[in-house]
């Protein structure tokens, strides 16, 4: 009889382990659940992403330091040397050109092709 009643209980248990597990499957593999799963490695995916982009920003400003330092740009600059020159990018046009002055006059030209001839 003690026989008996031992294998019931370790049948019961088993049974009821198997049920635990089978449920918990079923709650994992539901479109909400999958969802959410899918939603936290996306948010991990974008962390990892992130710290990369971290360390790859933090390594190049290393490296551009290093480069600096070995071709001389961060030391200071020398007082006797003049002071670098700044090239305008637009032409003075107040002022005609004295290679051009002779071809100048006040006549204005259209250049406009949608003009009435």
């Amino acid at each position: 009889m003690f026989r008996r009643t031992f294998w019931f209980t370790a049948g019961a248990a088993a049974g009821v382990w198997a049920t635990t597990k089978v449920n918990r499957k079923l709650k994992k593999l539901t479109p909400e659940s999958l969802a959410a799963q899918a939603a936290n490695k996306a948010i991990e995916a974008g962390h990892r992403l992130k710290d990369f982009a971290l360390d790859v920003r933090n390594g190049m400003a290393e490296r551009e330091a290093e480069l600096g330092d070995a071709l001389g740009l961060s030391a200071p600059v020398d007082a006797e040397l003049p002071a670098q020159r700044r090239f305008s990018a637009i032409e003075n046009t107040n002022t005609p050109h004295t290679k051009h002055a002779k071809y100048l006059d006040n006549t204005t030209y259209s250049y406009n092709r949608n003009e009435d001839h």
